[in-house]
């Protein structure tokens, strides 16, 4: 049993690529981080990446996987909770040579496991960041209350609203992005950002990811403070929900924290049903 670690996303893509694929759902953030970085260059989020997975014997099938794009936390593939430990370990023995690991995230079983081994060969402490939950939509059903307006691609004119909504969301969930202008036009290019206007006037924004694998995963989702308590949010997630059905995605995913009882609420209303539970989790000096 042994995990390799490589810097190459060529050779994560071939090695790990099929096993990515056949669990779309769960890894659904290895595959659209991994698409981004082939598309926009490796240094995308920041720091060059680095990239493992993990075979049960010498030329076995790939059953684990692992990317990450520091200074942002490693991030888990599916995998058994005894190779999320076996993974940390290996990390804590190749040291900051490798890389350095603040963090963890990914199904909350391997994220717990692999925390466990990590403080324990590290000596560090560890605090849950966020609580989450992976829905994966069912079947389709339309917002309880749907307000006025319509749905539309954002366009370029968009672009300064958009990127001041991408910043309000972020500061309010307590994530970074290095370059949301980049982000925003990418999204805006590729057909990936979505908004609600009413009255000819943009009310929410939702970004998708593209369809890989058959899956698109929504998000974010946000409503300014003015124009909250309408169900702007629920009808753009549905109507975000559509159009990628109507692109051809077989499995439409989108994150909730676990922590906002109204979203997992309004999201299930809508036709999605839990997959499962995800943590991100953070490392500190003791």
């Amino acid at each position: 049993m042994a995990w390799t670690f490589s810097t190459s996303l060529d050779e994560f893509r071939d090695q790990a690529g099929a096993f990515l694929a056949a669990r779309p759902a769960e890894n659904t953030v290895l595959l659209t981080i991994a698409h981004r970085l082939a598309e926009s260059g490796l240094t995308v989020f920041g720091e060059p990446p680095v990239f493992g997975w993990w075979r049960a014997e010498q030329g076995g099938p790939v059953a684990g996987a692992f990317l990450q794009t520091p200074p942002f936390a490693p991030r888990l593939s599916f995998m058994s909770p005894a190779t999320a430990a076996e993974l940390a370990t290996g990390l804590a023995a190749a040291g900051a040579g490798f890389t350095t690991v603040a963090g963890v995230g990914g199904g909350a079983e391997a994220v717990r496991a692999f925390a466990a081994a990590w403080t324990a060969a590290t000596g560090t402490e560890q605090s849950v960041r966020v609580d989450e939950r992976l829905y994966r939509l069912g079947e389709l059903t339309d917002p309880p209350r749907p307000p006025a307006g319509r749905h539309r691609l954002a366009e370029p004119a968009d672009r300064e609203l958009a990127i001041r909504w991408y910043q309000e969301f972020l500061a309010e969930v307590e994530v970074e992005l290095p370059d949301v202008p980049r982000a925003v036009d990418e999204r805006t290019a590729n057909g990936c950002l979505h908004l609600w206007e009413d009255g000819g006037r943009p009310v929410a924004l939702a970004g998708s990811s593209p369809v890989l694998a058959g899956m698109s995963r929504i998000g974010p989702v946000y409503t300014p403070a003015e124009s909250r308590g309408h169900g702007y949010g629920t009808a753009v997630t549905a109507a975000v929900s559509a159009h990628l059905l109507a692109r051809g995605a077989t499995e439409v995913l989108l994150y909730t924290d676990l922590a906002n009882p109204t979203s997992n609420s309004i999201y299930q209303q809508l036709g999605y049903l839990p997959v499962e539970d995800s943590q991100i989790v953070d490392f500190r000096p003791r």
